[in-house]
């Protein structure tokens, strides 16, 4: 009977788990870093990237401006990601097998 009451709670964790999942994906992460806005969603695929100036005087800056929001929107959807997590495992951390 113990296994049964194992497998159920790793069934109820999993499902959990893919419900976040689909969540992830719902949620929006908007950042503007100088001249570049970028939107990534929850799972951190990039949505858009859009140049927000008509005249580009600075490659150098606008790639940095491209980079830096690219890591904050990343940042950012790791940070709802991890606090949607919490609420499956109790804020236990470690790795998820998926």
């Amino acid at each position: 009977m113990a296994m049964f009451g194992k497998a159920k709670e790793q069934y109820e964790f999993v499902k959990k788990a893919r419900e976040i999942q689909k969540k992830l994906k719902s949620e929006i992460v908007e950042v503007e870093k100088g001249d570049v806005k970028v939107k990534m969603n929850g799972e951190m695929k990039v949505q858009s990237v859009e140049i927000l100036t008509e005249q580009v005087d600075d490659i150098g800056a606008l790639e940095k401006d491209i980079k830096d929001a690219m890591d904050s929107a990343t940042d950012q959807t790791q940070k709802i990601a991890a606090n949607m997590m919490k609420e499956i495992t109790g804020g236990m951390g470690g790795g998820l097998p998926f």
